[in-house]
């Protein structure tokens, strides 16, 4: 059984239930069933067939979850679009995935219009028309369902992009076995059941509100409640009015309520009974802050990568504490992990070595990259995360190093290497290492050094605006620090180690 499967048998056994709640009205399953028929036939109309792509860049909204079924009824593949990308970014993954079509939200028609791809566009949530583009909703709300085909287990779901070291996004592969067995384990994992009502008010598009807390609300039927973007007034209304039971965010979205609502203590959060971050660990004194402010205690943090699904690990809600800073001691039910030294054996208490993990959510593999499709798996079938953890002497990890070269800010991953390409084109900038600088909210923030050529260097505010139009806005670094030099190895390696103790010292 896939998530279409899951989703149909859902229809039949409860219709009316509320599938989706958007901006105070439900969507039952049965309804939503009907859109994503008419959505296929939408889609179908525009070309796509079995084995194409469609592009999603969408804010939580019904047209990106009809878009979704709707691509899936026809036998394509779901290309889920990071909507603060800018239209060079956005050209790179049409271009590489070869989308035979793009659903974006009516907010994105600039971006969007810069991006000259030629393949069909369709906007969403358009309060006026968009030059040159047909109306999703309105094409959806007229045409004829159709049933369409069912995909098999093993066909292409998703392709999933992340950064990647080379300065270019790498397409995930995640068959419609692998994104089903995704949220099973989140629903294994986290006691999903169906009377859940989730709240999706993290970018759906991203791997793990997609895969999991989607995904695995939708697999045990129960109610996805979906706010359009996240904001901290809007969020804690959101859990208030709609009852939410679980909610899955970065730990930056459950600080910025405590910073900017001094009526925080006001809304109703007691229908919450899991409570769950990811994206980076937090310190002990901010699990308890958020322990008492949300007055619960009954939080979650879990770990993974795209490339599995995302499954891993979990931290529970009686270690939040006493283990703060760790991922967890275990892996989920269905995933099977290795701490690996640099001699090939496995870690012990007080070792350091490379999480490996293997499990039936893994990716298939990486879009047109055979090499680093190879480079990613060790012999048995092990995914190799690049994360680098110690063990302390009850087995549990903490998150050391990063083999691959990247910094999570806000739960967003940022590669070094996209960023100092991009710095790299402008003409006064001679030399530029990327890292992170630890944030007590943000779990990391974007450092540049740099190094100017010419007597008139630029300054950090000029270099901001120089990366505005080719970079997402999460990418561009906060800080920048001049120097006359990077420090390298005699054969010119750069020791970006030297500059992570330089910034965490300060």
């Amino acid at each position: 059984m896939n998530l279409l499967d899951a989703f149909d048998s859902a229809v039949r056994k409860t219709p009316a239930k509320a599938f989706l709640r958007d901006r105070g009205a439900s969507i039952s399953y049965a309804d939503m069933q009907r859109r994503s028929q008419r959505a296929a036939a939408v889609l179908q109309a525009q070309g796509v067939g079995r084995g194409d792509t469609v592009a999603l860049m969408c804010l939580n909204t019904p047209g990106f979850v009809e878009a979704l079924f709707g691509a899936w009824r026809l036998g394509a593949a779901l290309v889920p679009v990071n909507h603060k990308l800018q239209a060079p970014e956005l050209q790179y993954i049409l271009d590489h995935a070869q989308c035979k079509a793009l659903v974006f939200d009516a907010a994105l028609a600039p971006v969007v219009a810069a991006a000259p791809h030629p393949c069909a566009r369709l906007v969403t949530e358009a309060q006026e028309a968009v030059t040159g583009v047909q109306d999703w909703d309105t094409l959806v709300a007229a045409a004829r369902p159709m049933e369409g085909t069912r995909p098999a287990d093993g066909d292409i779901a998703q392709v999933l992009y992340t950064s990647g070291t080379t300065g270019r996004p790498k397409g995930c592969l995640l068959s419609h076995r692998a994104v089903t067995l995704a949220a099973i384990t989140a629903a294994l994992g986290l006691s999903i059941t169906r009377e859940e009502r989730t709240l999706m008010a993290m970018p759906i598009w991203h791997s793990s509100p997609l895969n999991n807390w989607f995904g695995g609300t939708l697999y045990m039927g129960g109610t996805v409640v979906l706010l359009r973007e996240y904001h901290p007034q809007h969020f804690l209304q959101a859990v208030q009015d709609e009852g939410v039971t679980l909610y899955f965010g970065a730990p930056v979205s459950y600080f910025a309520p405590l910073q900017m609502l001094p009526d925080f203590a006001r809304y109703d959060l007691s229908s919450v009974r899991a409570w769950v971050y990811g994206g980076g660990p937090i310190g002990a004194e901010m699990a308890h802050k958020l322990a008492t402010a949300y007055r619960s205690d009954r939080f979650y943090q879990v770990y993974g990568m795209t490339e599995t699904g995302p499954t891993g690990t979990t931290l529970y809600p009686e270690e939040q504490v006493e283990r703060a800073g760790s991922i967890g001691r275990v892996a989920l039910p269905g995933v099977d992990m290795r701490v690996v030294r640099d001699d090939g054996e496995d870690a012990g208490p007080g070792d350091t070595g490379e999480i490996w993990l293997r499990t039936g959510s893994v990716m298939d593999g990486y879009l047109h990259d055979a090499q680093a499709t190879a480079a990613a798996f060790a012999p048995g079938g092990w995914y190799r995360t690049g994360d680098l953890a110690r063990l302390d002497d009850a087995g549990y990890l903490f998150i050391v190093d990063r083999t691959k070269d990247m910094v999570i800010t806000g739960g967003e991953n940022v590669y070094s290497k996209e960023v100092e390409d991009a710095l790299s084109a402008h003409p006064q900038v001679a030399d530029v290492a990327v890292v992170g600088r630890p944030h007590a909210e943000w779990g990391e923030t974007v450092v540049a050094h740099v190094v100017t050529r010419g007597e008139a260097a630029p300054q950090a505010e000029a270099l901001q605006q120089f990366l505005a139009d080719r970079l997402a806005r999460y990418k561009i670094p906060r800080e920048f620090v001049f120097a006359a030099s990077l420090p390298r190895t005699p054969t010119g390696k750069l020791q970006k180690f030297l500059l992570r103790q330089e910034r965490s010292a300060t």
